[in-house]
């Protein structure tokens, strides 16, 4: 009986010890929440496409290289150093040794090769991470810490796309373990938080990896005041956002609207933080395979009768700039002589429009075509405050004879399936990236969102060649022209420069982000009175 009453002892014991270990670790010294704006359709870095999904999974996962925040030149991830073949049509990666996933796993050039087996794979069906690779073809493994990547053609943005979070790198072992629909739940990275919890609608929880060590120059040593967990909640409705940080619900947010970023800029309490984000800007791209947006002259009116600065005042609050190009001016090899270009000129557009035959036959306010009112169609998705940017485009095309009817599309998927099937003149949409890399997916004539459906010639060729040369000077020279011909054919409807409205409680310290502008560089981030 002795002994049975001694082994019941020890079990208590250790289920004690256990529980206390478990509540130590479930409530570390500094823990944040951050507010998420979005409900992704998935985490999984490799194969969801979110920016949002990198909020917090830029700390769970490292890259190969990065770019630094404050430079934008690349610098060492995972790899120490690379070489890149003169031809353009290989990338040798020499690794950092004594990395391990959360897992406990060794990082080497074979987990680099499982992730990239797993990204080109069809069956993973990734929406960004394989596009992102562009033209590679194979790799070869040199030696367990040596890899080198092979292209069927130089593919100039390569080192951009491996510093972005769709390309981090993921442990075998946890790939090998869990299906493709599973591991967005079980996700282990080497980056300097271990992922912890993903509860879709509800949390998802990332903590401080005790044992990180190999990260880029820009990660700061964990302190005593450095956040140790942060939990990501989700404030899908834009009205709730303020509040949950002026009542301490959040101490971090993202995608304020804007009207309440001016309240909050005045706070004690709240620092606001807006940070730029380099790539597309909101735009709306011209449908030019349909009428009337078939024709130049109606597509320069219309750009020249948005009156972009009543825009930005009444709907950003000033906080974004107008946008004048298919990329945004925080974007490598922007062309700024495009600054300036279609101004708000109504009496222009008017011109033009004659031109273009339109007139208001029958004297009701509305330009005819075919003996009716001419209605232009255009697609609205819900994000990015388009809705209100089309209702006020709307009413300023009103003014120049133009009749607008705005298509509301709740989701991305919609939104892909009302453009495949072509029945619209406008459609709300952009992208992100510092490379400007994206302009082929949208203006080649062969690109996956080519929804402008332009096909010219030398925009294709320009496009083409920017993609293959290695000389940043060249590519300037290119993208540059290429931003020219997408505006001098009015291919888009430039609104503004996107510009992420963040704010944090003045408790939180040192919260900057990448060189991509969305990423937070949590690693950095210190709290007060923890």
């Amino acid at each position: 009986m002795l002994e049975k009453a001694l082994r019941i002892l020890v079990v208590l014991l250790a289920l004690m010890v256990s529980a206390c270990a478990s509540a130590n670790e479930a409530q570390p010294g500094n823990r944040i929440i951050y507010g998420l704006t979005l409900q992704p359709s998935g985490f999984d870095p490799h194969i969801h496409a979110s920016s949002e999904l990198g909020i917090p999974l830029r700390s769970v996962y490292d890259t190969l290289v990065y770019r630094d925040p404050t430079t934008g030149e690349f610098v060492a991830g995972l790899a120490s150093s690379w070489t890149v073949s003169a031809d353009g049509l290989s990338y040798t990666f020499s690794l950092k040794q004594n990395v391990k996933f959360h897992d406990g796993t060794m990082f080497n050039a074979q987990a680099v090769a499982a992730n990239l087996d797993r990204i080109v794979n069809p069956e993973t069906g990734s929406q960004k991470a394989a596009a992102l690779l562009g033209t590679f073809a194979s790799y070869e493994i040199v030696d367990d810490y040596t890899i080198r990547l092979i292209l069927s053609q130089p593919y100039s943005p390569l080192l951009d796309s491996l510093s972005q979070v769709y390309l981090g790198m993921a442990s075998p072992t946890a790939l090998n373990q869990y299906s493709n629909e599973r591991y967005q739940f079980n996700q282990v990275g080497t980056g300097p938080f271990r992922f912890v919890e993903y509860v879709p609608g509800d949390r998802l929880v990332i903590r401080r990896n005790p044992d990180y060590a190999w990260g880029p120059a820009f990660y700061t040593a964990p302190t005593a005041e450095s956040v140790d967990e942060i939990e990501f909640r989700f404030f899908t409705d834009t009205a709730t956002r303020a509040l949950a940080l002026e009542g301490g619900d959040a101490q971090i947010m993202g995608e304020l609207l804007p009207i309440d970023a001016r309240a909050l800029a005045v706070s004690q309490e709240i620092e606001l933080l807006p940070v730029s984000v380099p790539g597309q800007p909101l735009q709306f791209l011209l449908n030019t395979s349909i009428a009337p947006t078939n024709d130049l002259s109606v597509r320069r009116a219309l750009i020249l009768a948005t009156n972009r600065e009543a825009i930005i005042d009444a709907v950003f609050q000033r906080f974004s700039p107008v946008a004048w190009a298919p990329i945004a001016a925080s974007t490598a090899f922007y062309n700024a002589s495009l600054a300036g270009a279609y101004d708000y000129d109504p009496g222009q557009a008017r011109s033009l429009l004659g031109t273009a035959g339109l007139v208001d036959s029958d004297n009701n306010g509305y330009l005819d075509a075919n003996g009716a009112d001419l209605t232009l169609n255009m697609l609205v998705p819900p994000w990015g405050l388009i809705p209100d940017v089309a209702q006020l485009i709307q009413d300023q095309w009103r003014e120049v004879g133009i009749r607008v009817e705005l298509e509301t599309v709740p989701t991305r998927s919609a939104l892909i399936e009302q453009v495949n099937e072509g029945a619209y003149n406008l459609v709300a949409f952009y992208d992100f990236g510092e490379d400007p890399a994206f302009l082929n997916r949208y203006f080649s004539s062969d690109g996956t969102n080519n929804w402008s459906r332009v096909a010219d010639a030398e925009l294709d060729r320009v496009l083409t060649d920017a993609l293959t040369q290695a000389d940043p000077a060249n590519r300037a020279a290119l993208y540059a022209e290429a931003q020219r011909i997408i505006m001098d054919q009015a291919l888009v409807l430039p609104i503004r420069d996107y510009v992420n409205l963040n704010a944090a409680q003045s408790t939180v310290h040192n919260l900057t982000f990448d060189a991509y502008g969305w990423f937070p560089l949590l690693n950095n981030v210190t709290v007060s009175g923890g």
